[in-house]
């Protein structure tokens, strides 16, 4: 069998599943190879593709919960885009593996080629450096001061999150890494990112050491964060960045700027000043639908009929996110925001309901359930 080289992968596909029941990673392989043949023609048969190097290895990894099975696949290829696709399309389509039920949804295509691209355009850098006499002595010092600045980076506890000076009793709180280069940049040296939009288990607990102070994009996202974080972390105060710009893109002024606009948790949540239209926090204890938002309900899981999709909602029917139905309990485990309301197309199954109140969802929208032996109210609208 042929194998496919490093330096010939132009994609990589990632994909979850889950099944109902305990696997092994060869039934998972021999369900990608046996319920794919024959989909796509012969020019996009999977085995002879891998005969011919133009897929690669395919990486299983596989947990056990109870009875459940859940896993991640990775597959590489040397196709083009539009057969790439077509090849994550196919493996959506297996219903089962082995023995048992299952759901396959690709979470994303990775163009591989993007890191070379990123090696290409950091060498060129180093090798503009050294062509004598073409860099002005400002530009050099300023990338002198900036390299002093970003090796000052450190890592924070033992999910080594970027941080810069931790010593004081106020440290901000931010998304990624390059929101921390950007306000040491600018001088701001006691930061930690959270490395994502959850937060991380240290930095919860250094809420109960320092004040914390929350420094998020002016965006939806900005606002999923702070209900995640004010959840599950003591914060002192919270601060927005401007409508529609990240933390990462501002400039020095705009960054203590709003630094001095910060404003406590609870005046933040309650719709005080500055609080960017966020509102008040949303709480989904009791959620009760009015007449008005069931008739809203009704012409969603009326649009979504035939789509194959799940429409995750929280409970001011503001869209979470869209994905496919099959693919709905893996999204579930996974999605930091979790909905208060799914609306949903196709029978909704015990395992569907199982995963929906794990994640505390209170209501599902549907035209048929398989069971309504449930906690969570079952609308068929």
């Amino acid at each position: 069998m042929a194998k496919i080289s490093p330096v010939s992968i132009k994609y990589m596909i990632h994909a979850n599943f889950t099944a109902e029941g305990a696997l092994e990673k060869p039934d998972v392989i021999g369900a990608i190879f046996g319920q794919t043949e024959g989909l796509l023609g012969t020019d996009l048969e999977m085995r002879e593709l891998q005969k011919e190097g133009k897929i690669g290895r395919i990486e299983v990894e596989i947990e056990r919960n109870d009875k459940r099975t859940t896993g991640t696949i990775n597959i590489p290829t040397a196709l083009d885009q539009s057969e790439t696709t077509l090849i994550a399309a196919a493996i959506e389509t297996i219903e089962r593996i082995g023995p048992s039920d299952s759901e396959i949804e690709v979470e994303r295509i990775e163009d591989v080629r993007g890191s070379k691209r990123d090696y290409i355009v950091e060498r060129a850098k180093k090798l503009m450096k050294g062509i004598e006499g073409s860099t002005d002595s400002r530009e050099i010092s300023n990338e002198v001061k900036d390299a002093a600045k970003m090796a000052e980076v450190s890592e924070y506890s033992e999910e080594k999150l970027p941080c810069g000076d931790l010593s004081g009793n106020e440290i901000i709180v931010v998304e990624g890494r390059a929101d921390v280069l950007n306000l040491m940049r600018n001088g701001v040296k006691n930061v930690i990112a959270m490395n994502g939009t959850k937060l991380p288990e240290s930095i919860a607990k250094l809420g109960n050491e320092k004040k914390l102070i929350l420094f998020v994009d002016g965006d939806r996202g900005g606002k999923l964060i702070i209900q995640n974080v004010t959840d599950n972390a003591k914060i002192a105060y919270i601060v927005v960045a401007p409508d529609g710009k990240e933390v990462e893109e501002l400039t020095g002024k705009e960054i203590l700027a709003n630094l001095r606009k910060k404003v406590s948790v609870d005046e933040f949540l309650s719709g005080g000043k500055d609080s960017r239209k966020f509102g008040k926090k949303e709480t989904s204890k009791d959620l009760e639908l009015s007449a008005e938002n069931k008739s809203k309900l009704k012409e969603l899981s009326n649009s979504n009929q035939g789509t194959g999709k799940a429409i995750l909602l929280d409970a001011s029917l503001n869209e979470i996110k869209k994905i496919s139905a099959k693919g709905l309990g893996g999204t579930l485990k996974r999605i930091n925001a979790k909905p208060s309301i799914i609306v949903i197309d196709g029978i909704v199954t015990d395992s569907t309901i199982k995963a929906a109140e794990d994640a505390r969802c209170q209501v599902i929208v549907a035209k048929n359930f398989a069971t309504t032996d449930t906690k969570i109210k079952l609308l068929s609208l």
